[in-house]
């Protein structure tokens, strides 16, 4: 598990670089520090184009933060099916959509009051 701040900025950023690695789009981080009784400090919410590459970002992802950080997600949720993964950080949380599953759900909207981020 991450211990400080500094670390979970760093897996921060180095799941976005995993995501963007492998082409995943419409990247959005989600900031709940400021707010009470929430899950986690941080959403990375972000699309693949199949379920073959929703699989591919979520390889990506754990590869890469093994690799580097040698952490390793609490929890994976979805990937046997490729339209939605939930991986689980602890302080973060990475949410893989298919692109019309991302729109039917409409997270960011659900947290509302989190200051979010786009990555370009």
């Amino acid at each position: 598990m991450l211990k400080n701040v500094s670390n979970t900025k760093t897996l921060i950023s180095e799941i976005i670089k995993a995501i963007e690695k492998v082409k995943g789009v419409n990247i959005s981080l989600l900031d709940f520090c400021s707010l009470e009784n929430t899950i986690c400090n941080y959403f990375i919410i972000c699309d693949g184009g199949s379920n073959t590459h929703v699989n591919a970002i979520v390889n990506s992802i754990k590869k890469s933060v093994s690799k580097s950080l040698q952490e390793k997600p609490y929890q994976t949720e979805g990937a046997e099916i490729g339209k939605w993964v939930l991986m689980d950080y602890i302080d973060v949380v990475v949410h893989v959509f298919q692109k019309k599953i991302r729109e039917h759900y409409s997270i960011e909207n659900l947290w509302g009051d989190a200051k979010t981020t786009q990555i370009a």
